[in-house]
């Protein structure tokens, strides 16, 4: 557990308590502060005493008497209106941070030689964290990896000369960080998502973009008009030779991009090639292929980059994460693949990218505004829909007279008759049975991971599978 000093002997409240809540109120009190822990959930506040924590209703608390409220990042800031415990705390003068803020103050005060990457972006984020720090960990560097992906940053193991650490950051994390100061910050994308929480896009990208300006170093992508803009202001306030721009198009004008297979590193006129990238299945498709350049860059930018030569060879060994293109296994010519976490149309047009045809697609649940209408030009790739879930009726309306497809209503019944289909495919193309439901689970399963670990015990179960990652 990293100890959180800054506050101590100071009262501070904590507000929201799921595991990063009641991780950020034991990490202050472990640092000296007195602590009150509160939740509008019963079970959070039930949680956090069987934790240790001191408990209250701060509806009716003095709140002058306290330093800061500590807000979880699900609790709402801003939109669509501030929590009752937010509008509290300003009236009083209190100011509202997170653990992320907490992590960065922390920093700063033990004043170690302490690398921090924060990655950020909507798309893509989680995958180039886990490749970071994979990379970093193959490399020999000690490394630390959390925050928005596995574990909460402050359960992370303390601060210690040259240890390094990897840190994905939502919005909402970075929203409650008001002087973040990584030493690389990377942003990967801005599209349109959580503008419940934000309000506009304007503000959303706004948010994204203070990890950038407040970073040493920055890595930007310029595949989408936000960053491009993002990228230029940072350019013109760090410095060009400050800033790396990534992008996964070849014709980008970026600084680190995308020669073919090849992840190459362009200054001065002239280009090195960093990475070769065909032949790993984990990083298959351009968002990926994104992500392995938003990974190089940060890793160049380090005050102790490391050499392009060790982030090729240790790209190599990237497993990829479950839930993300992650390829289950072979069934005879079949690969089966679990992009459960493609919850809506723009993740898996990344998916449908990734294969030129002999698709079969496995796809639905909650459906998200707009469905699967923006995916009609990668139709052609798609053998045959396999629809489970409320989207049913919605999806098979817009792939009719487009792609075969079959109503399936379930995980189960999709998963065979895809497997079936796939098995009896022709062409030179390899087969892929493709759970990418551009949909939510909560139709049908708890989360994303619920859903993708079930279709992986589906893909078990078939005859003749050989499961990759120990199945």
């Amino acid at each position: 557990m990293i100890r959180i000093t800054s506050f101590a002997g100071r009262k501070v409240a904590v507000f929201g308590l799921g595991a990063s809540g009641i991780a950020t109120a034991k990490a202050l009190v472990e640092g000296g502060a007195d602590v009150v822990a509160s939740d509008d959930n019963a079970a959070g506040v039930k949680a956090a005493a069987e934790a240790g924590l001191k408990t209250a209703d701060l509806k009716d608390a003095n709140w002058a008497i306290f330093s800061a409220l500590v807000l979880a990042p699900g609790v709402p800031l801003t939109h669509p209106e501030p929590h009752w415990a937010v509008r509290a705390a300003k009236l009083a003068g209190v100011e509202v941070i997170g653990d992320l803020e907490l992590f960065a103050r922390e920093r700063r005060l033990q004043s170690f030689d302490v690398p921090l990457i924060c990655i950020t972006g909507t798309n893509g984020k989680s995958t180039t964290t886990a490749l970071t720090a994979h990379i970093l960990k193959e490399a020999g560097r000690d490394t630390q990896v959390g925050g928005n992906i596995g574990t909460a940053m402050l359960l992370l193991e303390p601060f210690a000369p040259g240890r390094h650490y990897v840190i994905e950051c939502s919005s909402y994390q970075i929203d409650l960080a008001p002087s973040i100061d990584a030493s690389v910050g990377v942003l990967l994308n801005v599209t349109p998502d959580h503008l419940d929480r934000h309000g506009t896009i304007h503000n959303y990208a706004a948010v994204k973009a203070q990890l950038v300006y407040g970073a040493d170093k920055a890595v930007v992508g310029i595949d989408d008009s936000y960053c491009r803009t993002i990228a230029d202001k940072a350019v013109a306030t760090k410095g060009a030779e400050n800033v790396l721009r990534i992008s996964a198009k070849p014709d980008a004008a970026s600084d680190v991009g995308v020669d073919g297979a090849k992840v190459v590193l362009r200054r001065g006129g002239a280009s090195e090639v960093i990475a070769e990238l065909s032949g790993i299945g984990s990083l298959r498709g351009s968002h990926n292929a994104e992500n392995a350049c938003a990974a190089s860059a940060a890793l160049l930018s380090l005050p102790q980059p490391l050499a392009p030569a060790e982030i090729a060879r240790c790209l190599k060994t990237f497993p990829g994460l479950a839930h993300r293109m992650e390829e289950l296994g072979h069934a005879g010519r079949t690969l089966f693949v679990n992009d459960s976490k493609a919850t809506n149309a723009d993740s898996t047009e990344k998916a449908l990218l990734s294969f030129p045809s002999n698709i079969f697609w496995i796809l639905g649940g909650k459906p998200k505004s707009g469905g699967i209408a923006p995916l009609t030009q990668y139709f052609d790739r798609v053998a045959k829909a396999y629809l489970i879930g409320d989207a049913t009726e919605e999806f098979a309306a817009t792939l009719d007279g487009h792609v075969a497809f079959e109503r399936c209503g379930t995980l189960e019944v999709a998963t065979a008759a895809a497997a079936r289909d796939a098995a009896a495919a022709t062409g030179t193309s390899e087969p892929v049975v493709l759970l990418s439901p551009a949909c939510a689970s909560f139709d049908q399963f708890r989360n994303f991971e619920v859903r993708g670990d079930h279709f992986r015990a589906l893909v078990k179960a078939l005859a003749g599978i050989e499961m990759k990652r120990g199945g």
